[in-house]
């Protein structure tokens, strides 16, 4: 009786390893869609040309354009390789134009694995890495599934300081369930948000419109394409990306998993997150439901949960900062003497929150945010003042972090505004020189 048989050998560090046998396939839609996008700007003279060649070299030329479309996408993936080193990702591309691409293990903040449609009925994902200092993600599109998962675990364990034969034989690191969004929960936030429902209104109303002033079909559609999408966007789209939504604790970060249609893998690094943004719609208040962004230098991962409790969300906002307490910050609102003739009526909204660990400000009263910043990752401090304010005698403190984000403490009085300024700046220094080193834990 004989054993399971024993899985493949690990490649050697630095040996190069090519994407899966089906990348051409993908790299092959570049220059089709080119064809495409000609063919649809040439319109009547393109069908005129199709038109007058006899059927036997038509189908000859497109015979032709197939084998042209098969070899760029075969040559692209054979050009294409990528190795792990003790200190970095090399991702090696370009078959007119070499380009390769030097990662240090060190400096990636997250890696996230992505598996469109078609990927997963095909069984292959993408990896698309973070790195510190850069807005774009570097690609790894695809790879076998099981060849993704593990690639990951390997790259996130050498940067986390395991030895390369260690760091091959750990596997992925173990997760613990915190949150997972039902279904009917998301359908209901849709249903309950007001700029669903502008967005599906638009839609309705604008096409209605532009045919009763023109009784042109051609107008009616111009001008319902964009309000389609843009209902799309707010309404399906969302509901397709936030579909099975699970939030889920690892050494590694936390690790969000969502997605009807494509499904996406992707990791909040340990002490990367540099803003924390609690969103309140109006109608989702009687339900105690909020929304959670996030704002991570270098990564467009923005959205920690689409929808929860308020509970649930405070204990998710204390793992992603770490000893911070959301439930705790008591809000001071701005002053009614002087910020009602800045903001008439809504000046009722916005708020101010400073902590041991956080400064925090809140504005909008339809709908409510409120944004947090540690104060270890505050960057700069400025207090401004505007004509009216100065009259008014109230003034704007603004706080940098180093995501390119700005939480703004609005309307305080001119006396405080200048002693935050001071108080702030000093806590920031004093956060920052005791602030834990951002490092993957092992």
């Amino acid at each position: 009786m004989t054993g399971p048989a024993p899985s493949p050998a690990p490649p050697p560090p630095g040996a190069e390893r090519r994407l899966h046998v089906l990348t051409p396939l993908r790299r092959a839609w570049v220059p089709i869609a080119g064809c495409v996008g000609l063919v649809a700007q040439q319109g009547e003279r393109a069908q005129e040309w199709a038109l007058a060649l006899p059927v036997w070299l038509r189908l000859l030329v497109l015979a032709g354009l197939v084998l042209v479309f098969g070899t760029y996408g075969f040559l692209s993936w054979w050009f294409t390789h990528y190795a792990v080193n003790d200190t970095e990702l090399r991702i090696r591309t370009g078959l007119v134009f070499r380009r390769t691409a030097h990662i240090r293990l060190d400096r990636i903040q997250a890696i996230d694995v992505t598996r469109p449609l078609l990927a997963r009925v095909a069984g292959v994902a993408a990896l698309r890495i973070d790195v510190i200092g850069t807005e774009d993600k570097d690609e790894l599109a695809f790879l076998g599934e099981g060849d993704a998962v593990a690639l990951r675990a390997e790259l996130l364990a050498r940067a986390a300081g395991f030895a390369p034969a260690e760091a091959t034989a750990l596997g992925e690191a173990p997760e613990r369930e915190l949150l997972r969004v039902p279904v009917r929960d998301l359908v209901v936030s849709l249903l309950l948000s007001l700029d669903v429902w502008a967005a599906l209104a638009a839609g309705v109303a604008g096409p209605v419109l532009v045919w009763g002033l023109s009784s042109n079909p051609w107008a009616t559609l111009v001008a319902l394409l964009p309000l389609l999408g843009a209902g799309w966007k707010g309404s399906a789209a969302r509901f397709l990306t936030g579909y099975d939504w699970r939030v889920a604790e690892s050494p590694d970060g936390l690790r969000l998993d969502h997605g009807l249609l494509d499904r996406a893998h992707e990791t909040v690094p340990p002490g990367r997150v540099q803003t924390v943004r609690i969103v309140e719609p109006l109608l989702w208040r009687r339900r105690g439901w909020v929304r959670v962004e996030l704002a991570v230098a270098g990564s467009k991962n923005g959205v920690l949960v689409p929808v929860a409790t308020r509970d649930a969300a405070h204990a998710l906002v204390a793992r992603v900062l770490p000893g911070a307490d959301p439930a705790a910050l008591a809000f001071v609102p701005s002053p009614r003497r002087g910020s009602r003739w800045v903001v008439p009526v809504w000046w009722k909204g916005y708020g101010l929150a400073v902590s041991a660990e956080l400064f925090a400000a809140r504005r909008g009263r339809l709908c409510r945010r409120t944004e947090i910043v540690p104060h270890a990752k505050v960057q700069s401090v400025r207090r401004t003042q505007g004509l009216r304010e100065r009259v008014c005698g109230v003034a704007d403190l603004h706080v940098d972090t180093g995501a390119g984000k700005t939480v703004t403490a609005r309307l305080r009085t001119a006396g405080e505004a200048t002693a935050l300024l001071y108080a702030q700046a000093a806590r920031s220094r004093t956060s920052r020189a005791t602030a834990r080193p951002d490092r993957w834990m092992a």
